[in-house]
């Protein structure tokens, strides 16, 4: 096995940083296993993908990054997933999460960025975790060549960028293609949307699909059935009368029927 040098600094300034790239799927597997695996790599910069981003999403956060010796720089919700931690040797100088344009049915996409000094090496982080549909993905792609750009100094991505849910990770020197013109849906000759830089949000579906959820929860759920079956969550049923619900225009249906 290729053993990877140990992160150092050198007398002449230069360093070698060891950078590690992890999807930990919200931390749904063996915690103290994922701890361990990160430990055993000993890298100074982690850029991780699909990290917790729900209930008490900083305290799962927190707890992985002190169990593995780290600790937390960026990322998590306000990214829409992707995070960096970061050992105390890596001094932080600024970050930006940033939120991607989100096509309605398809998850929230972001960046988590970070510019770090280690030893006297200014270096540039970005974790990402790109859209599995083909046209989403292009348009992301050239939105995470800008955002590199915009970092001005030399950069480590990672990520998972492709159909498969591989990782894929790069130095500086990368380069990848730019969506072409025309490609976005929005006439040829238009300009790609551009992301929003927030700390937090959050993200509502379509009137269009609503009414279609509506539609299906009257024709499956709702006929024959009164106010009282399902109490989780009142909506209007836009297609009443026709679908002969009995409970009228303003009826009662479950919350999961709606996702």
């Amino acid at each position: 096995m290729l053993r990877l040098p140990d992160s150092r600094t050198e007398p002449d300034g230069t360093a070698v940083i060891r950078v590690l790239s992890y999807n930990i799927r919200s931390m749904r597997d063996d915690r103290a296993a994922l701890a361990r695996v990160i430990r055993a790599c000993a890298p100074d910069l982690v850029l991780i993908q699909e990290a917790p981003r729900f209930f008490r999403w900083r305290k799962a956060a927190e707890k992985l990054a002190r169990a593995a010796g780290l600790v937390y720089v960026t990322g998590g919700a306000t990214a829409a997933g992707p995070m960096i931690l970061s050992t105390l040797r890596a001094q932080v100088e600024r970050t930006e999460d940033v939120l991607l344009p989100r096509t309605p049915g398809l998850h929230q996409r972001g960046f988590a960025t970070a510019v770090v000094r280690i030893g006297g090496v200014r270096l540039g982080a970005l974790s990402c975790h790109l859209s599995l549909a083909a046209r989403e993905r292009d348009v992301q792609a050239g939105l995470l060549l800008e955002r590199l750009a915009a970092l001005g100094v030399p950069y480590a991505v990672a990520g998972v960028t492709s159909t498969s849910g591989r990782t894929a990770g790069a130095s500086g020197g990368w380069r990848g293609r730019s969506p072409m013109p025309g490609r976005h849906g929005r006439g040829a000759g238009s300009s790609p949307p551009r992301p929003v830089t927030r700390s937090s949000g959050s993200t509502r579906s379509s009137p269009r699909r609503a009414w279609k959820s509506s539609a299906a929860v009257c024709r499956t759920a709702c006929r024959g059935y009164g106010r009282a079956t399902w109490p989780l969550r009142r909506t209007i049923c836009r297609c009443w009368p026709r679908c002969g619900c009995r409970a009228g225009p303003a009826h009662t249906t479950a919350d999961t029927h709606h996702r």
